[in-house]
């Protein structure tokens, strides 16, 4: 499988998701009630992370979905600013949106349309945030600073790691095609992915040229056997 593939099938995955933001912030101000599928994204956010990491940003997540489907055809795909990365800052967007959605909630108790509404209000700002942050660095931009995202970092200590082993050339190749921008090489030293943004999306096992990198899952096993075939920078089977 080449890394087109790839992406393909990935992108076929998330065709499945994306839609779940537009039903919820568009359908949400005409019919309310959408907007309780926000608590299912977050209850399966920090769920899955408890087990699997952030693996839920991946594809499960709507608005990631849609952020990489169509927000990544218009982003000027820059570096995001260490600025959102800084967890103090990440603590404090948390903070903020937790206490505004509460506030919101606590004021329309009782009444299930206006509870419905809050959430759609929510996020339907914080989607246009995204949106612009999106578009001015990179489409994935928001996922540093969400909050769900956030807490999903905290509980995903140590669940399903990327692996690095002496293969390790540190091409970068993997940095390339990260949706998250980290960078595995620089975890070589330790042979573990040290950064709990990863979202288990694979593009930097696929892509890697060494095949130095590989999920806990399939440690026992060669890349080979998951992973047939060698892979370059743009893709395509080495000779």
């Amino acid at each position: 499988m080449t890394v087109r593939e790839f992406t393909k099938q990935r992108s076929s995955l998330q065709n499945y998701t994306w839609f779940g933001l537009p039903l919820v912030i568009i359908g949400g101000w005409f019919y309310p009630k959408f907007g309780y599928l926000l608590l299912g994204c977050m209850i399966g956010a920090l769920g899955i992370a408890a087990f699997r990491g952030r693996t839920w940003c991946n594809w499960m997540c709507p608005r990631g979905s849609f952020y990489d489907l169509f927000l990544g055809k218009v982003s000027s795909k820059k570096k995001v600013s260490a600025f959102f990365r800084n967890k103090s800052v990440r603590i404090t967007v948390v903070i903020v949106l937790i206490s505004i959605l509460s506030t919101l909630l606590y004021r329309a108790w009782g009444d299930v349309d206006g509870m419905g509404h809050a959430m759609v209000l929510v996020l339907t700002v914080t989607t246009v945030i995204g949106s612009v942050l999106g578009i001015v660095y990179q489409e994935r931009a928001w996922c540093h600073i969400c909050p769900m995202g956030t807490l999903a970092n905290f509980v995903s200590e140590g669940k399903f790691p990327l692996y690095i082993n002496s293969s390790c050339r540190h091409c970068d190749a993997c940095e390339m095609v990260c949706p998250m921008q980290l960078n595995p090489a620089h975890f070589k030293n330790t042979g573990i992915m040290g950064d709990n943004d990863c979202i288990k999306c694979s593009l930097c096992v696929i892509v890697c040229p060494n095949q130095a990198l590989q999920f806990q899952k399939y440690r026992s096993n060669s890349h080979r056997s998951q992973y047939p075939g060698s892979f370059s920078y743009k893709g395509e089977p080495n000779a």
